[in-house]
């Protein structure tokens, strides 16, 4: 049984809970405080845990009570544990009501082929895990998912080197560390070929980000230790004063949540010059402060931050004077999971003065004349290969593609700022002014239906269960 068999398997005991009035996410959570003890007994580390809350421990329990001792570990391994099992297990609670269905959990998870979980590696299990939370659309986890192919061509792009601190202020389940992590140990043949302290650093200190939810703080903790990473992952808010802290980094990975604060609240940070309620802006003029003399970013943004007045005009211009924004890359709409929002990632490098320092911004648009991607059309890593090339090209203005194009920051200037260009003729609109291609209103449509259709089948399924 492979990774992927056994993904399938772990994702379809949800159907057990599913009377109980579990949500998606709070499964997830209760097979996280599971998987964290099967784990640390098939890779010899229950040491790591106190006496008498460990998996055999568990698994000798049934009834009432199995519920009442389940109960009575996760508040032992938050209280009396250490580390990262503490912080895993911190404020720990249970979903699940009935004994017999935390019972039949807990036997399918020790029946499980987990001679070939670790062959293939624990850490990629529990990632294919939270890519499945992610692609259910009642979870809600996957509306701004970052999928798994732009992390890749991000990362490949910003090379991560042994030594360089990394950081991702906004850092979710942690994917963009385990992948810079992942980048790093394939061109060091697992760390083999660094010293003792050099290898030390890049387990400890290397990968760190910030995290505001304690539950997805918890599955991002989860994540790095089966990854054998155990650098600082904050639980608290980037945008506050906690946030003015974390700096010093000499390469950063993001895709910050979209949006603003509850009622236009301004961040409680001293240090932003230009302070919003737009979390993008705020979450930009973090992570270009947060970079040192030559540090590089890449970072995904919605199309507002390109173009919005005022504040944005100010913070963009703020950017091109202290880092160099020498890329923009026009994502596709439909590769994240939410119908509709258009992206770009922003690719800039720190400079070691505070002004002038964008001199040409050359941007790629992977938008125009795209295909519909979306549940049935998947996007790959593939779908990059055109853009790695134009960004990795010795002389990018003899590099011919018609998606690649260049404006002096004299032209972006003359346009009040705004980055919102780049964009090629849509082919799709020859001869109809300017009327949306209905094939991709049709896809956009069907998606969101499906999406409505979900969540009335998981409303009617709670209204059952409270009648119940």
């Amino acid at each position: 049984m492979n990774n992927q068999e056994i993904v399938a398997k772990l994702w379809g005991l949800c159907n057990v809970l599913r009377d109980d009035g579990i949500t998606y996410h709070q499964y997830l959570s209760e097979l996280t405080y599971l998987l964290f003890l099967k784990m640390m007994k098939e890779t010899g580390q229950e040491e790591r845990l106190p006496e008498g809350n460990r998996w055999d421990d568990l698994t000798s329990k049934q009834g009432l009570e199995l519920k009442t001792f389940y109960r009575q570990l996760l508040l032992d391994l938050g209280t009396k544990g250490t580390g990262s099992v503490a912080q895993i297990y911190g404020n720990a609670q249970t979903h699940i009501d009935e004994p017999m269905n935390l019972r039949k959990i807990i036997v399918n998870i020790d029946a499980l082929d987990w001679y070939s979980a670790r062959h293939e590696g624990l850490g990629n299990l529990y990632e294919g895990l939270l890519e499945k939370n992610a692609s259910e659309v009642k979870s809600g986890a996957g509306q701004y998912f970052t999928p798994r192919p732009l992390i890749d061509a991000m990362v490949e792009l910003m090379d991560p080197k042994p030594g360089e601190r990394c950081n991702d202020p906004a850092c979710g389940t942690f994917g963009f560390m385990i992948a810079a992590d992942a980048h790093v140990k394939a061109r060091t043949d697992d760390y083999f070929d660094l010293s003792e302290n050099e290898a030390n650093f890049q387990r400890t200190q290397a990968f760190t980000g910030c995290e505001l939810v304690a539950d997805t703080h918890r599955l991002a903790l989860m994540n790095a230790l089966l990854h054998g990473i155990s650098g600082n992952i904050v639980l608290g808010d980037t945008l506050s004063q906690q946030g003015e802290k974390l700096k010093g980094y000499d390469v950063v990975l993001a895709n910050p949540p979209f949006g603003t604060k509850k009622g236009g609240e301004r961040p409680s940070r001293s240090d932003f010059t230009f302070p919003t309620g737009n979390k993008q802006l705020n979450f930009l003029q973090h992570i270009y402060r947060s970079l040192v003399p030559g540090g590089r970013a890449a970072v995904v943004l919605p199309d507002n931050v390109l173009f919005q007045d005022g504040d944005g005009q100010k913070v963009r211009a703020d950017l091109m004077n202290k880092c160099n924004l020498h890329t923009i890359l026009r994502l596709p709409t439909g590769i994240f999971y939410a119908a509709g929002v258009k992206t770009n990632v922003l690719f800039f490098q720190r400079g070691t003065t505070d002004k002038g320092n964008t001199k040409k911004v050359w941007y790629y648009d992977l938008r125009t004349n795209m295909e519909n991607f979306g549940k049935r059309t998947p996007f790959t890593r593939t779908h990059f290969d055109g853009f790695v090339e134009a960004y990795r090209a010795d002389e990018r203005a003899a590099h011919a593609d018609e998606r690649w194009a260049s404006f002096t920051r004299q032209e972006i200037e003359q346009r009040s700022d705004s980055l919102d260009l780049g964009l090629i003729a849509d082919s799709s609109l020859a001869g109809t002014a300017d009327l949306p291609d209905p094939k991709e209103l049709a896809t956009a449509a069907i998606d969101e239906l499906e999406v409505v259709v979900d969540e009335l089948k998981e409303l009617l399924r709670l209204l059952e269960i409270n009648e119940k």
